[in-house]
């Protein structure tokens, strides 16, 4: 059956995930493709309750109160899957802005093999492509600290948690196989990476992506 290639863009604070996003999307749709850009908080109904939760899990962590989070927002994936993702054309692409990979990132009690597993209980779909950005955490740090937002993060303020984070995300990154995409260097070659990626998805022997013959080999 056809379907919308689903890609999620995840990693730590400060990595330039969304300008990335932006470039990515332009460079597709410049190829012709059909792109639907999401983000998952703004899709997530429920995503108000969610965050009063992580402001208490901020306060008083506890292992009881993280798994209610990773609950909550591996229902809200469910959630998204059956009426967000099933009302996309099936001949487009999805670039998503965070999707259940981040949670190796930013939770801290929880191992993420017990989170992943959360989400495939609840049938959460899987992204055709996992792409993990980052940076070394010195960058993104300053990266962050220049913007007017600053790090914009709930639950890291300090400059050891966001070193923790990206270790810990990229640890992840490594042990399940998605794709790395260092973004250190200039814009332009980290979205000729990401755009390579997706095209490596949809070359790939068996697919169903009904816009598969209209690649062109770059």
């Amino acid at each position: 059956m056809n379907r919308p290639l689903f890609v999620s863009l995840d990693g730590p604070k400060g990595t330039g995930k969304t300008t990335l996003l932006e470039a990515v999307t332009k460079a597709l749709r410049a190829d012709n493709k059909k792109v639907i850009r999401l983000c998952e908080k703004k899709s997530d109904p429920f995503r108000g309750e969610t965050m009063g939760l992580v402001n208490q899990l901020v306060r008083n962590p506890s292992r009881a109160l993280e798994l209610e989070v990773c609950q909550r927002l591996a229902d809200s994936r469910a959630w998204i899957c059956e009426n967000v993702l099933t009302a996309q054309p099936a001949d487009s692409i999805i670039l998503i802005d965070r999707w259940y990979p981040s949670d190796a990132a930013f939770r801290r009690i929880l191992p993420f093999t017990e989170i992943l597993q959360l989400n495939m209980d609840r049938n959460v779909r899987v992204p055709d492509l996992h792409v993990g950005v980052v940076t070394n955490p010195d960058i993104s740090w300053a990266r962050a600290a220049a913007r007017s937002r600053g790090l914009g993060s709930t639950v890291m303020h300090k400059h050891d948690e966001h070193v923790a984070c990206t270790q810990a995300f990229e640890q992840a990154v490594t042990a399940h196989g998605w794709a790395l995409c260092r973004n250190e260097g200039t814009i332009e070659a980290a979205t000729a990476q990401v755009v390579a990626q997706i095209q490596d998805v949809i070359r790939r022997p068996g697919n169903c992506y009904p816009f598969r013959a209209r690649l062109q080999t770059p």
